[in-house]
């Protein structure tokens, strides 16, 4: 009677304990891991419909806890056959829902136990990052085997490959045969990676299992963004989200001699921070970031973030960041639209907040004359007018910045030089195909003349001529021209060609003097 009672009572606990789909996640899980998990599941003939439902439904408590999703958690699952089957990979599913269901919707393959050929295409195709639908670079890669243990099949080389190329692999055999094959595959410790169990009792392994998963794919790391001359931005993984706790974050400059003095209200002295002065940040167990502020230009500093719960333990994090050199203004100085007589200069970056006035000086090089100009602090440009043309100039630009210290930038300029245009052309014939040029210049400072000269069919090959004449030259003549040539003069300077004058030679029985004054 009374063992009547106890076997009663055990079956009352059996039907009342709730399934795993309507387990609440255990807390803590969600937002711990960023890797790519994938199931190598055995679904050949030596797996029956029973034991094969049997590992579906463990896989379903197994992930149920994950956050699914591109910076979090990725599963695939890739069936053993005959023919092995992916039947779905990394990108497919980035919810519970989708993912339960596909569990649910899996059918076995059947056949022959090809694990080598499962294993292959795991290498080439689904694990392999940068192919489609496959791992993501840098991030944790898991390869979980469910089998029953028979015939597993020549998977030592196979499995060493993948480790080699940073696969964890972990296995969960349903039966007791082949122990020293699947110890040489997986990854160490094999304490904790590999795992024999009766298929009614799979469930006893899933906290273990999971724990050796999290363990590989645990994403405890922060980052530092943001940073400025004096501040930083910490960010990080919301470990302790749906817990109770909260994040102590300490930050200072690396020592560089004497350690620093105790401190109240926030501050104090660390060994974690190489016991130098450091701030004191709490940070609730829903944050993910922290703003650092009150730095110094151009230092290093470290900071750590320890996550405090009494529900779960986490590890202390650390990341060491150096802020950038303070920027004083003027810190470059360009020229724009140079011209004969102007340019615009113009200085960065603009400090309106620390900055009371810009001056800029400025001078014909060599010893000209030293002309300046006050621009207001909110302008950043300013242009210089009155000055001599193909000249080079130098310009200082100087700040006066509200703590007292000035900043100065000089850069050499040079203005545009003037190119006068032609000041009159003449041609007269000469005979049927000759002309007689000449023109006038109103300037001394030139380099030559560059003249032309085309048929009126432009499309002739070989009717376009040309010649470079020196500065005392102011005549020219040209013989065998092709009828109706048009001819052209302009007048080459330092820099650049000024614009010149054309006109058409007509050729008839008499001599005739035509042209175009300027």
């Amino acid at each position: 009677m009374e063992s009547h009672m106890c076997l009663t009572w055990l079956l009352l606990c059996v039907l009342l304990r709730p399934s795993a789909a309507q387990n609440p996640a255990p807390e803590g899980v969600l937002n711990c891991c960023e890797g790519d998990v994938l199931f190598l599941l055995d679904s050949s003939g030596s797996v029956s419909s029973y034991e094969h439902t049997r590992m579906l439904n463990f896989l379903s408590e197994l992930l149920l806890p994950f956050s699914l999703g591109e910076d979090q958690v990725r599963v695939g699952l890739l069936q053993v056959g005959t023919q092995p089957r992916l039947e779905f990979g990394f990108d497919t599913h980035s919810t519970q829902s989708g993912l339960q269901g596909a569990l649910r919707n899996t059918k076995p393959l059947r056949g022959d136990t090809n694990t080598v050929e499962a294993l292959r295409m795991a290498k080439e195709r689904v694990l392999r990052p940068g192919t489609a639908d496959g791992a993501r670079a840098g991030l944790p890669r898991v390869l979980v085997w469910l089998t029953d243990g028979v015939k597993p099949g020549d998977v030592i080389g196979p499995m060493a490959e993948l480790q080699e190329e940073g696969v964890a692999v972990l296995v969960v055999s349903t039966g007791h045969g082949n122990y020293l094959v699947l110890r040489q595959v997986v990854s160490p410790p094999v304490e904790n990676h590999l795992y024999f169990v009766d298929i009614d009792d799979m469930s006893i392994i899933t906290e273990d299992l999971r724990d050796a998963i999290i363990e590989i794919i645990r994403a405890e790391r922060i980052n530092v963004r943001d940073i400025s001359t004096n501040s930083a931005t910490l960010q990080w993984r919301p470990v302790l989200s749906g817990l109770t706790g909260f994040y102590e974050v300490r930050f200072g400059p690396l020592p560089t001699g004497g350690a620093g003095g105790a401190g109240g209200g926030g501050t104090g002295t660390s060994p974690s921070t190489g016991g130098s002065q450091y701030q004191r940040l709490i940070q609730s167990a829903d944050s993910s970031t922290a703003r650092l502020t009150g730095l110094k230009p151009d230092t290093t500093y470290t900071a750590t973030l320890t996550p405090e719960s009494n529900e779960q333990s986490f590890n202390t994090l650390s990341v060491t960041f150096t802020t950038k050199p303070e920027v004083m203004s003027p810190a470059v100085v360009t020229v724009s639209e140079s011209g004969e007589t102007s340019i615009r200069v113009s200085w960065g970056p603009l400090q309106p907040e620390t900055v009371t006035s810009y001056y800029v000086e400025y001078s014909a090089l060599p010893g000209g004359k030293l002309h300046t100009a006050t621009v207001d602090r909110t302008q950043n440009s300013t242009v210089l007018r009155d000055l001599q043309p193909d000249t080079t100039y130098l310009v200082t630009v100087a700040a006066q910045h509200a703590s007292g210290k000035e900043k100065a930038m000089s850069v050499k300029v040079c203005t545009q030089e003037v190119t006068p245009a032609l000041a009159d052309l003449q041609l007269t014939t000469v005979g049927s195909d000759s002309v007689q040029v000449d023109w006038k210049v109103n300037v001394g400072s030139l380099r030559g003349y560059w003249l032309t000269w085309e048929g009126e069919q432009r499309s002739v090959h070989g009717q376009r001529s040309s010649l470079y004449l020196p500065p005392n030259s102011l005549s020219t003549r040209l013989t065998n021209l092709p009828p109706s040539a048009r001819v052209c003069v302009s007048p080459i300077y330092r820099t650049a060609r000024g614009e010149g004058l054309c006109c058409t030679a007509q050729f008839h029985s008499d001599a005739l003097s035509y042209g175009h004054q300027s």
